[in-house]
């Protein structure tokens, strides 16, 4: 899924470590090129200004940190980033009482809605302070869980359907004869019974006697079912991208627009959800890391969650490679685990 990553330098030595954790730190924080004067006043690290210079310029030998030209800071690289994450960034779980608050903000919508989902994107967006993404869990095949319809016409509907997992569907049906509101309302009231749970294809083998209003009505039920187990994406769910437009590397808005061009391809969000899900667990993909081009100046923070061959989607954060990453994940992983947690019920 994605590109392969620049060799790993060879372990530092702790000073090296301490210094490149600062630079990082630092410059996550300010957003400016971090210079070896601003190390020994803020960082403490018990050496002198000549010495953070020369072990930075050690550091940009082996490409974790790089000299922007109009600067004498220096700011992390994609490997840096890679490197401090995998080899110096604490991993700490979130605070209980972070936990407790998202927890609290679940149990107060349905599961399955899209408030669901909205509300997995806008917390994560809020505790990272960057842009939240969620993916509706998509199930091997659509289940039904009910439907609702609404008199628009004396022969045509609007017909609202909700599967057990995913977001609902809006269509429109139409009928051969007229139908009352109440015709409609007891339509799917037995059609809802009937149903409840089953694949389309469970559906069209018990409904081949169906005629009618309630014919009608099911093989427009069938074939959104159909619709939605064909996508390889029903959605994806995102808040707080204003978070990342005030980011400073973003004002070129050319790049968040190329950003947000790659977050609506569909082939690339069902390869993200299919790699993540194999690999488990958070996965970070900094900057080259991402396989769009489009997506080089970003960071993306992701982990599954679902029950893999029931329903399985992702939820994450978006924003540029100057990313608080250490909260980021511990973010992530907490909220993976807690509608894993919340989809698992369905299943008990």
């Amino acid at each position: 899924m994605a590109r392969r990553r620049a060799r790993r330098p060879g372990p530092l030595d702790a000073r090296s470590r301490a210094i490149l954790r600062a630079i990082i730190e630092e410059h996550v924080a300010t957003a400016v090129p971090v210079g070896s004067q601003t190390l020994c006043e803020k960082y403490g690290l018990g050496v002198s200004s000549a010495t953070v210079r020369s072990t930075m310029a050690e550091l940009e030998a082996v490409g974790l940190i790089s000299h922007p030209h109009t600067s004498a800071g220096r700011i992390p690289s994609d490997s840096g980033y890679r490197y401090y994450v995998e080899s110096i960034a604490e991993h700490v779980a979130l605070a209980p009482v972070e936990q407790l608050m998202i927890r609290h903000q679940f149990g107060q919508v349905e599961y399955s809605s899209e408030q669901w989902f909205r509300l997995a994107a806008a917390t994560l967006a809020a505790a990272t302070h960057a842009a939240g993404l969620a993916t509706p869990a998509k199930p091997p095949r659509t289940r039904f869980k009910r439907i609702a319809l609404a008199a628009v016409q004396p022969r045509l509907a609007g017909l609202v359907f909700v599967p057990l997992e995913g977001s609902l569907r809006q269509a429109l049906v139409s009928f051969n004869v007229a139908a009352t509101q109440a015709e409609l309302d007891a339509a799917a009231a037995t059609l809802n019974g009937a149903f409840a749970g089953r694949t389309a294809a469970q559906i069209e083998s018990r409904a081949v006697d169906l005629d009618g209003l309630a014919g009608a009505i099911t093989r427009r039920v069938v074939a959104i079912m159909h619709e939605v187990d064909a996508s390889l994406v029903e959605t994806l769910f995102s808040e707080g991208l204003l978070n990342v437009m005030a980011a400073p590397e973003f004002a070129i808005t050319e790049k968040l627009r190329r950003v947000m061009g790659a977050l609506q391809d569909h082939v690339y969000l069902a390869r993200l959800v299919e790699t993540v899900a194999r690999r488990g667990d958070v996965q970070v993909f900094i900057g080259h890391e991402n396989p769009l081009d489009e997506m080089r100046d970003v960071s993306l923070v992701v982990a599954p969650y679902g029950q893999p061959g029931h329903a399985v989607g992702i939820v994450g954060v978006l924003g540029p490679t100057r990313m608080a990453y250490p909260h980021a994940i511990s973010s992530v992983r907490y909220v993976s685990g807690l509608m894993s947690e919340l989809v698992g019920q369905l299943y008990s």
